[in-house]
Order: C-alpha cells, then structure tokens, then sequence
C-alpha cells in the first residue's frame, strides 16, 4: 500500500500526544456530530489568553457572536447598516474553519428605539422586517452554517409574546421572516430558536406549532434550536431530553443545542460542580441519542464572561471552565460522553463518571489496515498537533486528504 509508510509514521509519532491533543470538537466529530462549539463576543475579544483558548479548533469547531449580529447592532438607525463587530467574529471563525452560527435576525429584546417604539402598520412593519432581514443575510451569504431567524417567539406558557412583531404582523411575522431569509441566501440553514421548549410542555408544542406554520405557508425552515440554560439539580434526564429532541426531528428539521450553560449558587461546590458535570453530560448525552441532532454550542466557555451573574444575582459557574480559564469537572463530563479522554493540562479532578452511551451517530469504520488511531473520525485528534508544529495549511491538507488515503468513508 503506497501510503502505508508514512501513516505508520505518524501513527506512531503521535500516539504519545492524543489525549493532550484531543478536545472537545474532535471527540464531537468522532461521535459523528458536526460540532461542538462555543459563543463569543466582540468585549472579549481583546483578551489574549481568552483569544488563545477560542481559536482552539479542538475544543471549539464553531463560533455563535453573541450580540453582534442582533438587530441593535446591525441596523441602529433604520435603513443604515453596520457589520463592523460581527464582521470581526466573521473572520475570526473564517480564519479557523470554524462554523459560524448566525444570531439573530428577528427578537423582541435588542431592538433600536426607532423600531421598538415607532407607529408602524402591518404594512409597514412588514416591509421593515423584510428589508433587514434582506440586507443582513445577503451581507453574510456563505458565510453562516446556520441563522436563528426568530428567536424567543413565545411566552412561558407557550401562546405567542406579545411582542411589537406578534402585536403588528401577528403569527404571520414568522413565516415571512423565514421567507425572506431563504430568499437572500437559499443555501443557509434557517433555524427556530428557543428556550424552555427542551423538555416536552407547553413551551415545547408551542415551537413544535411554530415548525408546522412555517412549513405550512410552503416556507423553508432547517432546524430548531434548543437554548438550554439550566440549574443545577433542574436538569431534565438524558432520555426525557432526547425523547423532546425526536419529537422536533419528527417533523423534519434538525436539531441543536444552542445555548448550553448550567448555573448554580455561588459560591459553587464541589457537589454541585460534580453534579454540574453530570448535567453537561446529559445534554451533550441526549444530542447523540438523537439522530438529526448536529451539535452542541455552550454560551460562551469560561465563567470569566458569563451572562449568568448579571441576570440571575446569587448565581454563576456556569461554564465548563472557570472564571480564571481553569477546565472544571464538566469539561471532563462532556469530554467523557463524547468518548474522548482527559487532558494532561486540567487541574480539576475528574468528575462523576457520565452515563453510558449508545448513539445513533456512531459509525462502524472500515479500515484496509488495523491501526485504531487512523479511525478517521479520531484521527482529527491529529489535527491539532499538525497545526502547532506545521501550520495552518498542512492541517488543512491532511483534514480533507488522509482519508481518502487510507481508504476511509463516512
């Protein structure tokens, strides 16, 4: 075989370096997810070590901008439009191969004052929301794996917000919010996103509903996205999580989680990281019990930039790293369903030991030579070594090359 020699090689010259090379994403990918990923936002940014950590294309395979891509950000006056920040998020996941989620183009939070508080007409309101939606999606065509088209549409209870969309335009604001999104960029992934509808209830059918509107009007809609902000001791179980999933998947879309945090009381525990650990690896758990569930997306990885202290006072460690950038017990519990295995760099102990799992994205390689490492899916462990000691570009060539050297398919 005529490449045989040098896989062996590198068989062999990385075998030492795979469980300090392995991360998050890659464990993902080999599980047969396309991602595991993380948000970000443009403050953060200029913190280097920070930087550092969310260009590490082994634990992160994707990129959500939290803010910069919302509508108070993007078009702050009507009809004059600004992408300077989440253009930066842009190209910093472009420069990584990273996925870049887009998010969101429709909310009734983070809006300007001039659309929040202006005297529209079903007519009117309508054309603005085509116009934004247009110009926004059209500026990041190519760019984006996926768009939160609407997010956050219903209450608690699961009945529609009462928001100034809902108010003006009523439930048709949301099938031609993903109409006008498919028309500026057909090939995008357009997804429904949410929170509290993770677990079946009200909530739950309540976006299901949304699904059936939209492909009611004829309208494109890919995915569901599932926030996932939760408590610690509030989790839902891994089956009843993957039981809500499939019922999303039934209907044709995809799934994902798209905004993974677990917070807790502060100051946090040493049971509650413990139990936190579980948790995260519950989620990422039911994911993979999910066939059409493609990845999982934490908001943002280090407590250090939370969104949890400032909204719920008392509460925080909600990330799978600390406020100091230290991997806590749940790194290892997501690490652990995923199947990979520690990395020699935590300081934490090892958390509680993450349930079994038996996923549908599993996949049964076959090899034309027995060499465990070159299982494709676990040779992206590789990937990272590559880059450290050859560059960006050799890791590029041996990512979409060393499979079809070695006589691999997915």
């Amino acid at each position: 075989m005529r490449f045989q020699p040098l896989t062996t090689a590198l068989a062999v010259g990385v075998s030492a370096h795979l469980a300090q090379a392995a991360g998050l994403h890659d464990a993902a990918v080999a599980k047969g997810l396309l991602y595991f990923g993380t948000a970000t936002d443009n403050p953060e940014l200029t913190n280097t070590s920070y930087v550092t950590q969310l260009n590490n294309t082994g634990d992160f395979g994707q990129i959500t901008p939290g803010n910069s891509q919302k509508w108070d950000s993007t078009e702050p006056s009507q009809n004059e439009f600004s992408f300077t920040k989440g253009d930066v998020i842009a190209d910093l996941a472009d420069a990584n191969d990273q996925k870049l989620r887009c998010h969101n183009l429709v909310w009734h939070q983070q809006l300007p004052n001039w659309v929040s508080s202006g005297s529209w007409t079903n007519e009117t309101l309508t054309a603005v929301l085509q116009n934004h939606i247009t110009n926004v999606v059209k500026h990041y065509k190519g760019r984006c794996y996926a768009w939160d088209v609407v997010n956050e549409a219903l209450a608690d209870d699961g009945s529609y917000r009462d928001s100034i969309w809902y108010k003006t335009i009523g439930e048709a604001y949301i099938p031609i919010a993903f109409a006008a999104a498919a028309a500026a960029d057909p090939d995008v992934k357009l997804y429904y996103n949410d929170y509290s509808i993770e677990w079946g209830g009200s909530k739950s059918t309540g976006a299901q509903n949304i699904v059936k509107l939209i492909q009611s009007y004829g309208g494109k809609i890919d995915g569901v996205g599932l926030q996932a902000h939760f408590t610690v001791g509030q989790t839902p179980a891994r089956k009843d999580l993957a039981s809500n999933l499939k019922a999303f998947t039934d209907l044709g879309v995809e799934v994902a989680y798209t905004e993974v945090d677990v917070r807790m009381k502060t100051p946090a525990t040493d049971a509650n990281l413990q139990q936190q650990s579980t948790e995260f690896a519950n989620i990422v758990g039911a994911c993979l019990d999910t066939e059409g569930c493609v990845g999982v997306t934490i908001w943002d990885w280090t407590d250090k930039y939370s969104w949890v202290p400032s909204t719920f006072p008392g509460y925080g460690a909600a990330c799978p790293w600390d406020e100091n950038f230290e991997k806590k017990p749940a790194y290892q519990g997501i690490l652990e369903v995923l199947g990979g295995e520690a990395s020699a760099s935590t300081s934490v102990s090892a958390s509680a030991s993450a349930p079994e799992t038996t996923s549908a994205h599993q996949h049964q390689p076959q090899l034309f030579f027995r060499y465990h490492l070159l299982h494709c899916g676990r040779f992206f462990y590789f990937f990272q070594l590559s880059q450290h000691y050859f560059g960006h570009l050799f890791q590029h060539f041996l990512r979409h090359s060393f499979c079809f050297f070695i006589g691999y398919a997915n």
